[in-house]
């Protein structure tokens, strides 16, 4: 027999090059490994096993010479795949092994740059595909029974969505294959150039529980057990422990601002993992603007073992952070494998990055999917689900509590009413962690809410000016900017202005400056006109907020920047909500504010308790009925399940959280953006100098950045590298230190009023 080798070495005499039997065994066994926590592991070990089934040709092994022709060797281990497993499997691994490279394609018809499974299981041997070694490998790899190949995948009683199960599990194996491949032909070359892995060697959950109790047990020290507050913080914390114990699955925790979410539900999440044999936690948030602050929390609760425990993941990370400690070489490496697979114990990650990876094609994206089974999830803000996809988002949540060992906690003071029987085909066998959420809002509420009515301009500027310390959220950015205008123009003391049209560097500045006004012994005039981005978790604390009229959840966001540390009765303590006759809510906002507005006149008591919030998800729910699953995503699966015929490229096209539709302009803002900007001409490190930039960008929509191109007030950066691919601001007198991008060009005004 021949000798077949997977990976060429540096030797002539092939000593030290990779076996194809050695690689397939390897990648099979690890395969295996990463599905051990769902039942599917003869499956994934088989997908291993066949991937690189057509290096077995003397075609692919003169590749490995040199030869210039290319050979595609992922199809033939797809082709036996098929005919290995029964109907109606027949499929299901052949997915994972033809896009092992490319990514997953679609079942049958036209896909983007990669032919359909279909077609390539047409291709046939000795005409399009070179001839297989079939004694060769038939001998040295052997095939599981075909017994213990049918997966064991609980099915879900709404039978529109068992289509999406097999998509799921589908996806599930690919992550597994191309994270296995990726790992062994990895260790492969790192071998042969003498280099370390720089993987694995992560604390234990057990070692993180116990610095979360040191910390833990040190606040409540701190803390005055007399005030009342102290006193429910600890009794949720000590719910969460004792509901620790529960059975995995579908969980709540239903907690009103102060009340310690953040550090009760990772208390929550580690007792559980350890109670039931799981391997990690995963933070989910829905906003870049926290996700430092959050992972710090963590990092700060775990003591000596944060570094090296937390995974942040999201597109602001900067590994600047690592540069000056000790061993940062070895720590930024290690990081970077971590964001591909994320093996180590905490991940902290955006809403975007984590469920757009659960709808995605491409092996880059999908290989770390494997690694989310056997979790703790937590949905931190979970009302903030994206509605145009909130149907395909529920099953994913219900699939991996279903069928793939995790537990989902939907965490929020806000919490979306998405059990049944308030939400039709909802979450079922939901456990709250919280003990009696509406006593927790009654006890813990700050702030008086109510609704002024219309309000004109003229007597939104007389209010603020009334009180000297204010936020006033308006729903559009040249409303606020035309607010912020008037006040400034009569001279009134201490006006901000925060908007998305500044970039992150400059709002953060402003920031600064208007907390030093807020603290109690400074106590400086501080009147704030700020777009929604402000109840994104940005931590200000006001003695009175004005919002414009929008969706409840939103109004609760913006309660939370009220009287947010309790320095003030609730008496002294407001949010008036207001209608304006001067500008029109933005039709993207009219079905939320539709559902406020519905909830206002039922005349519940405490707009924002929870019987009103619940009021206000069905209603909203019930107004968007099939807009809910935007992109039918969930009857493509359904459609297609009868001969396992899934349009995977479809689904990854379009499942986009974030429309496309803005695009980033680097603001040279002050002399490190210059310099990054600079830097970014010649580096060979274009990643990492764009993750130092990203505080320096402002997201433009696409008519508005037509209308600053067609002007030449930005211009490409390196277009001989990038091409078009990065843009800066050149005209600087259109940066404006109040206002960030200011421009009265009519279509540039026309495109900011599309946003909010």
């Amino acid at each position: 027999m021949n000798k077949y080798f997977a990976h060429s070495g540096t030797r002539s005499d092939k000593s030290d090059w990779q076996t194809l039997k050695d690689h397939l065994h390897s990648v099979a066994e690890v395969a295996e490994q990463n599905s051990r926590y769902f039942n599917a592991n003869k499956l994934s070990y088989l997908a291993g096993l066949l991937h690189d089934l057509g290096k077995y040709t003397p075609e692919f092994q003169a590749r490995l010479e040199g030869s210039p022709n290319k050979v595609d060797h992922a199809t033939a281990g797809a082709k036996v795949a098929a005919e290995i497993l029964p109907p109606p499997w027949n499929n299901l691994i052949a997915y994972a092994i033809a896009g092992h490279h490319a990514g997953l394609a679609n079942g049958t018809g036209e896909g983007d740059g990669r032919r359909a499974l279909k077609e390539r299981l047409n291709l046939q041997f000795g005409r399009e595909l070179p001839l297989l070694d079939n004694q060769t490998w038939k001998s040295e790899l052997a095939i599981p029974s075909i017994e213990s190949l049918s997966p064991q995948i609980s099915p879900n009683p709404d039978v529109d969505v068992q289509g999406f199960q097999y998509v799921f599990l589908i996806r599930m194996i690919f992550s597994c294959l191309v994270d296995a491949d990726f790992i062994d032909t990895d260790k492969f070359y790192k071998n042969l150039e003498g280099k370390p892995l720089w993987r694995g060697g992560y604390p234990q959950l057990a070692e993180l529980k116990l610095r979360l109790d040191d910390a833990l047990a040190e606040m409540i020290k701190k803390s005055d057990p007399a005030k009342k507050v102290n006193q429910l913080r600890k009794e949720i914390l000590d719910n969460a422990r004792l509901k620790a114990q529960l059975p995995p699955g579908l969980f709540t925790l239903t907690v009103p601002t102060g009340g310690g979410k953040t550090l009760s539900s990772m208390a929550f999440a580690l007792d559980h993992a350890l109670a039931h044999d799981f391997r990690r936690v995963i933070y989910v948030i829905p906003f870049t603007s926290i996700i430092e602050q959050n992972a710090k929390v963590f990092r700060d609760a775990f003591g000596d073992l944060g570094d090296s425990a937390v995974l942040e993941h999201h597109s602001n990370f900067d590994d600047r952070k690592v540069a000056n400690k000790e061993g940062a070489e070895e720590t930024r490496d290690k990081l970077k494998l971590a964001m591909e697979n994320w093996d180590m114990p905490v991940v902290v990650t955006t809403a975007v990055q984590f469920f757009e990876s659960l709808f995605a094609d491409r092996p880059s994206r999908c290989r770390k999917l494997h690694n989310i089974t056997g979790s703790v999830i937590i949905l931190d803000e979970a009302q903030t689900l994206p509605l145009k996809f909130l149907r395909p988002v529920m099953a994913a949540i219900d699939e991996l509590a279903r069928n793939y060992r995790c537990s989902v906690v939907i965490c929020t003071a806000t919490q979306p009413a998405l059990r049944e029987p308030d939400f039709e085909k909802g979450f079922k066998d939901v456990r709250e962690i919280a003990p009696e959420p509406e006593r927790l809002f009654e006890e813990l509420s700050l702030v008086n809410v109510s609704h002024l009515g219309e309000l004109s301009d003229d007597e939104l500027v007389s209010r603020i000016q009334a009180n000297e310390q204010i936020l006033t959220i308006v729903n559009n950015r040249r409303h606020a900017q035309s607010l912020f205008q008037t006040l400034k123009d009569q001279e009134t003391e201490g006006v901000f202005h925060l908007t998305t049209l500044m970039c992150a560097a400059h709002r953060s500045e402003t920031l600064e400056i208007i907390r030093d006004r807020l603290k109690p012994e400074n106590a400086l005039p501080c009147r704030v006109i700020s777009t929604s981005l402000i109840e994104a978790g940005v931590d200000v604390d006001f003695p009175c907020v004005m919002r414009a009229e929008a969706g409840l959840d939103s109004i609760a966001q913006a309660a939370g920047r009220c009287n947010r540390e309790r320095l003030r009765e609730k008496a002294d303590s407001h949010v008036w909500i207001f209608k304006s006759p001067d500008w029109r809510i933005p039709p993207e906002l009219e079905g939320f504010a539709a559902g406020m507005r519905s909830v206002l006149r039922r005349g519940f008591k405490n707009l924002l308790g929870q019987d009103a919030i619940k009021a206000y998800f069905s209603d909203v729910y019930w107004r968007k009925g099939d807009e809910l699953d935007q992109k039918q995503l969930l009857k493509a699966c359904r459609v297609g399940a009868s001969k396992l015929d899934f349009p995977f490229q479809k689904i990854a096209s379009d499942f986009r959280m974030i429309d496309s539709f803005m695009l980033p302009v680097f603001i040279p803002y002050n002399d490190e953006a210059k310099a990054l900007l600079k830097e970014l001409e010649s580096t060979d490190e274009v990643s990492s100098v764009l993750r130092k930039l990203q505080p320096y960008i402002v997201q433009i929509p696409r008519s508005g950045f037509d209308s600053l191109q067609m002007a030449r007030v930005i211009q490409m950066v390196a277009p001989n590298r990038f091409e078009e691919q990065f843009w800066e601001l050149v005209n600087l007198d259109i940066y404006d230190a109040e206002f960030g991008i200011s421009w009265t060009e009519p279509n540039f005004i026309k495109a900011e009023n599309l946003v909010f």
